[in-house]
């Protein structure tokens, strides 16, 4: 019950106690007058019936004024300080209860304070005490984050329910290269969202099937996405200490471009095969006739040469296109990996001091990134410079890289006489020897798909050997590794999913620390839904009661028409700032895709909602997931607080207050305040999503804010 209903309560009983009293004096004190006396005492009770209503109303005024002040010292004091007694043990033990009022109430917020300082030093020694128990086991998971996390293969690990609990960024990549999958990759996530059904569960059987159970074996399967790409799955189960399954490994790779290769060498085969059997037959005829009429005439003989020769030859042009065709299929594509052209020089500049024994300098100009057999190029380079050590007498050498138009230039240069090209020649067609297969320089290159040449530079007094290599475009998302600590690396696991189940279908009776909530926001051109349009949605994934900072969704949205200036005050998005941006109709879509089978969260998320329902009609998109409002939770929990706004939250809850006023920002400001909100609201008892909606539905804001929504 509220603080003003008890009052309101309080009031009204008393007045009616009092009244109740005085109607009872009057019957017991007219029950002893005579009729005289009775009729003269009734006729004073008429004549004053103002009086005495005025007098009433005025006792009534009087009463009230003193049950509020006992209400204020003795009542409101006292429940506001049970909850922040609440607010410090379930969300903010630094927090600390103002003394205030009659001397007894400041005596107890003194002891309370007492108290909480003693708790908060408490809870920090058995901090301390847990951290450094499990100090091993963080960093065996450090270990296994940041193995995953630097692994070139796509992996993913995923609980007996398909819900994933690890991945790592090249899965990330892989998943989010084509559209079809994009923001379906995420912790807590089911894994049938983005691989058919069908296909785990064939192999789940397989690998827990009894032949194959004793040795965990990794069975392989192929699966294609929405957009087109082909990808080999291995999986493997994950076992408890039972020999139970409790979960299995995915390892994926994208082969769309190998098998896009092979269908292309395998009909370049098919044809060279039936392009080539008539030839052959045809040289096969003639050649039997010949030999079976050894007194041919001249003439005839003449004849059979002719189309002996003219097959052969066609045969023989064929066969030169087939090759040349194939060239590319028959390179060894595996052997090539991106490096930092800048790696390459460093590498090559080695193996010509230390292998070699000669002077070398390197010069790289910009970062450029290479796709190279690094060992195979470097093995080329030294080649060169030892041939023209030996047979041209140049000293010392000078590597330099620097990008020329789509390829990058490697010149192995020295100050003299340019390089005759029939020597290079000759040069690059001498077997590599050394490790390895017993390439030619010119094959190194050629399976490159570059160049080569001798190249000089009059002026200067130099010359060089001239590379010319195909540049590569990385990944942005696949940086170089760098030496950030280990506690700044996103997260893209959480191990605590193995126990988490699918649960309760009536998701009302499942508790809030085993749902996946999606906290948003959107700023708008102004504040009327009917008028205005959304210009930015930001949301933020929580699973298993951790806020995924790396799980995010931030869009800017161009409305189509221009911003409030008093809004555009606020947010400091600009209509220059959003023209040319996706429309809501392309970004809605996605953001609901981002947040399916999770629950939404928002505060004062009645506005936000109203803006989506009327864009249903337009986009096709229907949000009919629960809805939590941290506003209705912060009036559940502080009934006496009077500010509910994000910065009073932020301010009681102990949280700092980053980005505001973005949606991206104010969606992990929500978050957080959300996430503390959850353990107060456990200490109530308020524990399910049931409950939780239940007491926020019969606050007095969600009265208001009902009313305000329909209206």
């Amino acid at each position: 019950m509220s603080s003003r209903v008890g009052f309101a309560l309080v009031v009204a009983v008393l007045f009616v106690y009092v009244l109740i009293a005085l109607v009872v004096l009057a019957v017991a004190v007219s029950s002893d007058l005579g009729p005289v006396e009775r009729d003269v005492f009734e006729r004073v009770l008429r004549r004053e019936a103002s009086l005495a209503i005025f007098v009433g109303l005025l006792f009534l005024l009087g009463l009230a004024s003193l049950v509020s002040l006992f209400f204020r010292r003795y009542v409101v004091a006292p429940r506001r300080l049970a909850h922040e007694a609440q607010l410090i043990v379930a969300a903010n033990p630094r927090h600390r209860v103002e003394p205030n009022g009659p001397a007894e109430i400041r005596m107890l917020a003194e002891a309370l304070n007492e108290l909480a300082g003693r708790a908060q030093l408490a809870q920090e020694t058995v901090r301390e005490q847990v951290a450094a128990a499990r100090a091993d086991l963080e960093q065996e998971r450090n270990r296994l984050a940041a193995l995953m996390a630097e692994l070139s293969l796509a992996v993913l690990v995923c609980n007996a329910d398909g819900r994933i609990l690890l991945y790592n960024v090249a899965a990330r990549d892989l998943l989010n290269r084509d559209g079809s999958t994009s923001g379906l990759l995420g912790l807590g996530r089911s894994i049938f969202a983005i691989l058919d059904r069908g296909l785990v569960a064939h192999a789940l059987d397989r690998v827990g099937s009894g032949e194959n159970a004793a040795g965990t074996p990794a069975v392989r399967l192929a699966a294609s996405t929405g957009g087109g790409r082909l990808l080999r799955i291995a999986m493997a189960p994950v076992r408890d200490r039972e020999g139970e399954a409790s979960g299995f490994v995915l390892i994926l790779e994208d082969i769309t471009e190998t098998a896009e290769t092979d269908a292309r060498r395998d009909a370049l085969l098919r044809s060279l095969t039936e392009d080539s059997r008539a030839g052959v037959a045809n040289i096969r005829a003639a050649a039997e006739s010949m030999l079976d009429y050894p007194k041919m005439g001249a003439e005839k003989r003449q004849r059979f040469t002719a189309i002996i020769g003219q097959e052969a030859q066609a045969l023989s042009e064929r066969m030169e296109g087939a090759l040349r065709e194939s060239a590319a299929y028959l390179t060894d594509q595996w052997s090539l990996s991106e490096m930092l052209g800048s790696d390459l020089l460093a590498a090559a500049r080695t193996s010509l001091e230390r292998d070699a024994g000669l002077r070398a300098g390197a010069r790289a100009g910009e970062e450029l990134w290479l796709k190279v057999d690094s060992y195979a190029l470097v093995r080329t380079v030294r080649r060169l410079a030892e041939r023209l050590h030996a047979e041209v007498g140049i000293p010392g050498f000078m590597l330099d890289l620097a990008e020329a138009g789509r390829y990058a230039r490697l010149d192995l240069g020295w100050e003299g006489e340019v390089l005759a090209e029939e020597t290079l020649r000759a040069w690059l067609d001498e077997p590599l020897g050394g490790g390895g297969k017993a390439y030619t320089a010119r094959e190194v290159v050629d399976r490159h798909g570059g160049e080569v040449f001798p190249q000089a530079d009059a002026g200067a007094g130099t010359a060089c050997v001239r590379l010319l290599l195909p540049l590569s475009v990385p990944d942005a998302a696949r940086p170089r590794p760098s030496s950030a600590p280990a506690s700044s690396r996103p997260e893209f696991y959480d191990f605590d999913l193995f126990r988490v189940g699918e649960g309760d279908p009536e998701r009302d009776e499942t508790a809030l620390e085993d749902l996946v909530f999606t906290v948003f926001d959107t700023e708008t051109t102004g504040l009327s839904p009917s008028d205005d349009e959304i210009i930015a949605i930001g949301a933020v994934r929580i699973v298993n009661g951790r806020l995924l900072r790396q799980e995010t969704f931030d869009r800017l949205v161009d409305p189509g028409r221009s911003v409030d200036p008093a809004s555009m005050a606020v947010h400091g998005l600009s209509s220059e700032m959003l023209a040319g941006q996706p429309a809501i109709d392309d970004v809605l879509p996605l953001f609901a895709r981002f947040a399916q089978e999770t629950v939404l969260v928002g505060h004062n998320v009645a506005f936000d909602l109203r803006f989506l329902e009327l864009k249903e009609a337009r986009t096709g998109v229907r949000f009919t997931q629960p809805v939590l409002d941290t506003l209705l939770l912060s009036a559940v929990l502080h009934p006496d607080e009077e500010d509910h706004s994000l910065e009073a939250m932020a301010t009681r809850m102990d949280v700092s207050m980053v980005g505001r006023h973005t949606a991206l920002g104010d969606a992990i400001l929500t978050g957080e305040i959300f996430l503390r909100q959850c353990s107060l609201l456990a200490a109530r008892g308020l524990r399910t999503l049931g409950d939780v909606r239940e007491a926020a539905r019969h606050t007095y804001l969600a009265r208001v804010s009902d009313s305000l929504y329909t209206s």
